[in-house]
């Protein structure tokens, strides 16, 4: 018998995308890496913009006349900075999470349908920038010299916030969650979820075709709160027994190893950093834009400082950050692979998912733009494993 060559069955299953949706994946690709620089440059001309319009020191002044109340300023400021940028920014969303989903075919959704849950989703995030914000100016008045140390803890707390309410109330806004029908699916599951030490009853399907015509699952919550989702998507798109028991266990693989924590840590530790050296940037940002109504950093008039500052470290962290997610997405393949030794079922559904992250890119561009693996090194890696391990099923 011929011994299974795990270098000659990834180029098996890579060999099963056409040429043309080969070209398709990269074009969308490497076009989206370009969209986090154009993303950032708009951003930052938005915040310029606001910044420009003198608007900000105008309200904060007419509120501190009525009554000096920092924390409702801080909290106005930024309600209304945030609003605004979002109604700059609006044509650049329109082109990037609509315009060109719908132009490679990965979203049916329709304009009306996707600019409604824009603008419900924008109200989600204006209330929760500006209370994360008020908290933050409290923070840079109380400790004016390490108010960035404390960042951090700050930063956890509303990402655990975030991440706790996200299931219960923020998502059923926009999708429709049940509990995977009675079934072989459900069975499978059910009995990989036995097998994985996670509640069996957190599995749930949520028609995602609504938005997306990704491939895709996902975890979300924490605590009591987490759940593993697969969208319909997967299932109009064939997925098989053996898909579902790999897709599903790697999603397991991140509420067992409590990625959403581990990754709540990380970027609280890089809120840290990144507010330490916006405090260093921002007198720099003030004098070169001129803004002398502005009286220091802890001036919300000056949210739009503090805001360009931050969008320069977010870019400056990109590969930071997608090496952080990639590690976690590496280690829930790996407790796939452990659980549901499915190596095959989780290749055949990354060969899916191509079409929105090209399959074979350079080492180093990988590293730099990819939040996740690159779907030939994670088919590698899983025909590795099927080489040493014997099928179970």
């Amino acid at each position: 018998m011929t011994p299974f060559d795990p270098a000659a069955a990834t180029a098996a299953y890579l060999a099963t995308l056409s040429p043309a949706a080969t070209a398709k994946a990269i074009a969308y690709t490497r076009g989206g890496h370009w969209l986090i620089l154009w993303g950032f440059l708009i951003d930052v001309a938005a915040a310029l913009l606001i910044l420009k319009s003198g608007l900000l020191p105008r309200i904060a002044g007419s509120l501190q006349r009525r009554r000096s109340r920092p924390w409702l300023v801080a909290f106005v400021i930024a309600a209304v900075f945030t609003l605004l940028d979002s109604i700059l920014e609006l044509p650049w969303s329109i082109y990037a999470d609509w315009w060109r989903e719908k132009s490679y075919g990965l979203t049916s959704q329709a304009f009306v349908g996707w600019l409604g849950e824009h603008a419900i989703m924008a109200l989600i995030s204006l209330v929760g920038t500006a209370l994360f914000l008020m908290f933050l100016y409290a923070l840079i008045r109380r400790a004016p010299r390490f108010w960035w140390a404390w960042s951090g803890a700050l930063a956890a707390i509303f990402f655990i916030l975030l991440i706790i309410i996200s299931p219960p109330l923020i998502e059923p806004i926009f999708n429709h969650y049940t509990p995977a029908p009675p079934g072989a699916v459900r069975d499978e599951v059910v009995a990989l979820a036995k097998v994985s030490g996670v509640p069996s009853d957190k599995i749930f399907i949520y028609n995602g075709s609504k938005q997306s015509n990704r491939y895709t699952a996902n975890v979300s919550g924490v605590f009591g709160s987490a759940r593993v989702a697969m969208s319909d998507v997967m299932f109009q798109k064939g997925a098989d027994l053996a898909e579902v028991r790999g897709v599903v266990g790697h999603e397991m693989g991140h509420y067992a190893h409590n990625h959403s924590l581990w990754m709540t840590a990380a970027f609280s530790a890089l809120a840290v950093l990144s507010f330490w050296l916006t405090s260093l940037l921002f007198p720099l940002l003030r004098r070169w834009t001129a803004a002398t109504d502005v009286a220091g950093i802890a001036d919300p008039s000056g949210l739009p400082l503090l805001m360009i500052a931050l969008s320069i470290m977010g870019l400056l962290a990109t590969p930071i950050t997608n090496t952080l997610t990639r590690t976690i997405e590496a280690d829930a393949d790996h407790f796939s692979l452990v659980h549901a030794n499915e190596p095959d079922g989780l290749s055949k559904a990354l060969i899916k998912t191509v079409e929105y992250r090209a399959a074979s890119p350079g080492r180093l561009e990988e590293i730099i733009f990819y939040d996740h693996p690159s779907v030939s090194r994670r088919i590698r890696r899983a025909m590795d494993w099927k080489a040493t391990h014997p099928a179970t099923h």
